[in-house]
């Protein structure tokens, strides 16, 4: 099973980057997916969550109204808009699927299962 980020890149602030997360080795149609980040020298921390029929989303405060997650089943992809980056959006971008069937949305890095290595975004002010 393999999650594999990819997408991230320099971009300057204001732009826009797109972020995919595709699946292989098991489908993860019916389960709830996030995206954590991590930048350097912090802690890993949650950025958005989607449920397992992408009918429910939740965006960290940080990037409400700019980032939006979203999902294609069919491709078992899990995707993140990220518009108007800021500098501090600077971050490794991990991917995460939960194991639980039907599930909804978590916040929690603890009740994701299966994660990607990362993709490195970086926001030059």
């Amino acid at each position: 099973v393999q999650l594999q980020a990819f997408g991230g890149g320099l971009v300057q602030a204001g732009g826009s980057l797109r972020l995919s997360c595709a699946a292989s080795g098991r489908t993860f149609t019916n389960h709830p997916m996030a995206w954590f980040r991590q930048a350097p020298g912090k802690e890993r921390v949650f950025v958005a969550t989607i449920s397992w029929s992408g009918g429910s989303t939740y965006n960290a405060d940080s990037v409400k109204g700019r980032f939006t997650i979203s999902r294609d089943n069919a491709k078992n992809t899990v995707y993140l808009q990220m518009n108007n980056l800021k500098p501090e959006d600077t971050a490794i971008y991990y991917c995460a699927a939960d194991d639980t069937v039907y599930g909804t949305t978590y916040t929690d890095p603890g009740r994701y299962d299966y994660w990607g290595q990362g993709t490195l975004v970086t926001v030059s002010s």
